[in-house]
């Protein structure tokens, strides 16, 4: 089923992490992890991603399905449409304004592809900070257990998206919202549910500077999980 994704038909839909709990614990605010992390280099909806969240007094590094599941769905499937929300209409869409006030998490990455229509057809690229560190994609979370039949609670977050900052233009017209370090406490308290502060952090305190490269057609595929995804493939090499 990964594999016949479409292409394009949401922003984000596929990203990168790659790094080991050593590495994010010196960029990331992370307390305990309670996650198996593995390298994947093209992550794809429904698949389980890393994320931060506030537990009590701690963060906690967890995995989430990525595609959200209120809690109030009849079953998982409705993820499959929610893998992003739009930070415009996150604070009143019934499907994540509640989680958008309570819920709210760091969704861990290294990069991620966009498709580009070039000579009628779509090319990826991969977009990341222009140091190449990895960063935060501002994120919501859920648990759903089936109105308690499930024995195993199923995580779940999607990803907020803004409008895409002149870098990212050329590419596409939106992009991930990727979150300063300096809001990360802001934005992990569950306590602060001041919608217009919020919502100031997706407007102001976001990352806009971002480099782009054309990547092989074979992330195409989302089995495709190779680290030779993210190297650059020349300009003049792009077939058709």
């Amino acid at each position: 089923r990964l594999g016949i994704w479409i292409i394009g038909a949401k922003v984000c839909g596929r990203f990168v992490g790659f790094r080991r709990l050593e590495e994010l614990e010196k960029y990331f605010p992370i307390d305990k992890s309670k996650a198996k992390i593995t390298s994947s280099y093209n992550i794809a909806p429904s698949q389980e991603i890393l994320a931060i969240v506030r537990r009590g007094q701690e963060n906690i590094l967890e995995l989430f399905h990525w595609g959200l599941v209120p809690f109030w769905a009849k079953d998982i499937s409705i993820g499959n449409k929610m893998i992003n929300a739009r930070a415009e209409t996150v604070s009143t869409k019934p499907s994540f304004r509640t989680a958008f006030k309570k819920r709210r998490c760091l969704i861990l990455a290294d990069g991620f592809y966009e498709w580009k229509k070039v000579k009628e057809k779509k090319q990826p690229f991969f977009l990341t900070l222009p140091d190449e560190k990895p960063f935060a994609f501002a994120g919501l979370w859920e648990s759903w257990n089936d109105k308690g039949k499930l024995e195993k609670i199923y995580q779940s977050c999607a990803i907020i998206t803004i409008p895409a900052s002149e870098s990212v233009l050329p590419v596409h017209h939106r992009m991930p919202a990727i979150l300063n370090p300096d809001k990360y406490s802001s934005w992990l308290d569950p306590s602060n549910q001041d919608v217009e502060a919020l919502e100031e952090i997706l407007q102001s305190w976001t990352e806009t500077e971002l480099i782009n490269r054309p990547v092989s057609k074979r992330v195409n595929n989302a089995r495709v999980n190779e680290a030779s995804n993210i190297k650059p493939f020349k300009q003049t090499e792009i077939q058709f």
